[in-house]
Parts: C-alpha cells; sequence; structure tokens
C-alpha cells in the first residue's frame, strides 16, 4: 500500500493506494465520527462491489445505510442528490454520520456536495473505483452537480476525511472507462511534471493493458501532483486552476452534446488538443509540440476532435465557465509541454480558429 498525504492543517487526509484495500475495513475504522455511516453507489458498482464492502463493515460492528443511485453523467442533478438526502433522512442519520462514496466521479462529486450541505456539514470518504476518479476528482474537495446551462456549476469545496484507492478494481472496468481516466494522467504530465510525462508515453502499452504495477505508479504519480496543487490553493484562486487544461473546451462539448454523450476525460481529451492549438497561435508551442499532445491521446484511445457543435455555440457554452472573470474567458493554455498558465491572451478570433481546425 502506498500513502500520500493532502496537507491542508487541520484538515489534512491521507490517499492510501493498492490492491486489495477495498476488503481492509480496518483502514475506515480510524476515521469515522462515529460507528455509523452511509454508503453511497450506483447500480453499476454496485452490484460489484457493495455487499462485500457492508459486510467488512458490519464485521467491525459498524451500522450501515446502502443508497443506490442511478448510473451516470445525466443523473449528476438535483432529483439525484435528494435520493441521498431521502436516504439520509429516512435512516435518521446524524451529524455523527459518516457518508462514504463508493463509485466513480458523479458519485464522489454528489455524495462530497450532500455530505457538505447535509445538517450543514457531515464526514465523509472517497472510496474511487474508476481510473479518472482515483487520479483525479475524489482528492482535492471539489464536490458538485451539473445544471443545463453548465457543468459543475452548483457546489461546494469540501474536503473528505480519507480517501481509499483500490488499483485492482480496475480490472472490471470498461475499456472506455479506462481510457477516459488515461486524459486525467496525461493532463498532470502537459501541465506541471514532464518527466511524468516522459514516464507515460513510455509505458503508455503497459498502463492500457492495465499492468498492475504500470497501473498503481500512475495513480500515486497522479494523486501526488494533485495533492501538491491542493495544498498550494485548496480553493482554486491561482495555481489550482492549471488542472482544468483542457476543461473549459470539453465542458462546453459536455453541456452541448448532453451530459452523458461523451465521457469527461473524453472530452478533456479533445479540450487539451483544442488548448495546444490555441498555444501554439500564441507562439508558445511548436507544430511538433502540438503533434506531440496530439499523439499521446491517439495511442490512448481518445478523441483528438471535439464535437462539432461550431464556434458561436462553443463560445456561448465556455463564457459559463468557472474561470471567467468579469465578464473575460480565462483559459488553462501551455507556455510548454510541462508549464501551465492561466491566460486571457488569447482572443476571440485565435479561439474561433482553433475550434474551427480542431473539430
Amino acid at each position: 500500500m502506498r500513502t500520500l498525504n493532502v496537507e491542508l492543517d487541520e484538515r489534512s487526509y491521507p490517499i492510501r493506494i493498492g490492491s486489495g484495500v477495498l476488503a481492509d475495513s480496518g483502514l475506515i475504522l480510524p476515521y469515522l465520527k462515529s460507528k455509523r455511516v452511509a454508503v453511497v453507489t450506483n447500480d453499476v458498482v454496485g452490484p460489484l462491489y457493495l455487499a462485500d464492502f457492508v459486510a467488512g463493515l458490519r464485521k467491525q460492528g459498524v451500522s450501515v445505510t446502502q443508497i443506490v443511485l442511478p448510473d451516470g453523467e445525466a443523473h449528476k442533478d438535483w432529483p439525484t442528490l435528494n435520493l441521498i438526502f431521502d436516504g439520509l433522512l429516512s435512516e435518521h442519520c446524524d451529524r455523527s454520520t459518516t457518508l462514504i462514496a463508493l463509485g466513480g466521479g458523479v458519485v464522489g462529486d454528489m455524495v462530497g456536495f450532500a455530505a457538505a450541505t447535509y445538517q450543514r456539514g457531515v464526514p465523509f470518504i472517497q472510496v474511487p473505483t474508476t481510473l479518472l476518479s482515483q487520479v483525479d476528482s475524489s482528492v482535492g474537495g471539489k464536490t458538485a452537480i451539473n445544471h443545463p446551462l453548465g457543468k459543475n456549476m452548483i457546489g461546494a469545496f469540501y474536503q473528505p476525511k480519507l480517501v481509499l484507492a483500490d488499483t485492482s478494481v480496475l480490472n472490471t472496468l470498461p475499456d472506455r472507462e479506462l481510457r477516459a481516466g488515461m486524459a486525467e494522467i496525461i493532463k498532470y504530465g502537459l501541465i506541471r511534471d514532464l518527466p511524468f510525462l516522459e514516464w507515460i508515453e513510455s509505458n503508455l502499452e503497459r498502463l492500457m493493458a492495465r499492468d498492475p504495477a504500470a497501473l498503481a505508479e500512475a495513480v500515486e504519480r497522479s494523486c501526488r501532483n494533485k495533492a501538491e496543487v491542493v495544498a498550494a490553493d485548496e480553493t482554486e484562486q491561482g495555481e489550482r486552476a492549471t488542472l482544468n487544461l483542457g476543461h473549459t473546451f470539453g465542458h462546453a462539448i459536455e453541456t452541448g452534446l448532453g451530459y452523458g454523450a461523451w465521457l469527461h476525460g473524453e472530452a478533456v481529451a479533445a479540450g487539451a488538443v483544442m488548448a495546444a492549438d490555441l498555444s501554439r497561435r500564441l507562439g508558445w508551442l511548436s507544430d511538433a509540440d502540438v503533434a506531440r499532445v496530439r499523439e499521446i491521446h491517439l495511442r490512448a484511445g481518445l478523441p483528438v476532435k471535439g464535437a462539432p457543435l461550431g464556434a458561436d455555440r462553443y463560445l456561448e457554452l465556455m463564457a459559463h465557465d468557472k474561470k471567467v472573470s468579469d465578464g473575460t474567458l480565462r483559459l488553462v493554455l501551455l507556455k510548454q509541454i510541462g508549464r501551465a498558465v492561466i491566460t486571457s491572451e488569447a482572443t476571440n478570433s485565435d479561439i474561433r480558429a482553433s475550434i474551427d481546425a480542431c473539430c
């Protein structure tokens, strides 16, 4: 088992990564406020892991409420969030109840938001079961639901007490979900960790073949990058926004097509290529750099062309991005491979040109 820490003073917490850790309920017990939890999962993950996970907790004397949500980004909304509150209230869960998110990024985001708001805040634990959630969304305390006008627009910063990432569960992950998770892994190399990017390029076939050692290394190095950024900028006032490389374009794709049509990682991959193309137009990247960004995403089986929504629709949707300040769109671009910046230097004509070239 590998252990990292997210250093946030009194709200610091560990990330424990390893094969089979899901079966070790003793890892969770020290982080419970009382021996009462509510485990929230979805109807895809639940049949695979819920029964054994709950049985392990109950053997430790923990009282467990189970809440199963419908699967998918299309259900990351108020009605589904209310299913969590319905379960908590009907079982008389109090402020000492710890919520446990057993699932991917959608479950983790929704459970975190529920924990932030139920009785004005209860503890929660992340048990991510997809590659994307293990390397990104489970770490850092960003919680949210979607709105028809924009992705993740309603939420809160609320940190978990523990992140428990079992790499063995990735064996049951559909290939498409594995590829989507690779987009976030590649992102860390592009924005701040060139040696990691070079390692990914050298080990991509091992990762796509689900080599356990390679996956464990990728999850740990991704989480280390995320933890360092979150510790320096918890509420995204500066550096943390660089973690959104490709996300402004990608969120426009997800919102424009309807949530769930593209997986988040697929949209981020296409968005990262658009961001690289735009960085080249600003004179920061070479043609070879852009080709490198395209190539690594192609090798991972990810899209490198965005959805054909049209530049006008992209810009309309991007205007709802959380990085818009005083009406000015700020984008995460690449000054060079391995160094991202947040900038408003790109003109609308440049942005349009990159959208047209990459869609």
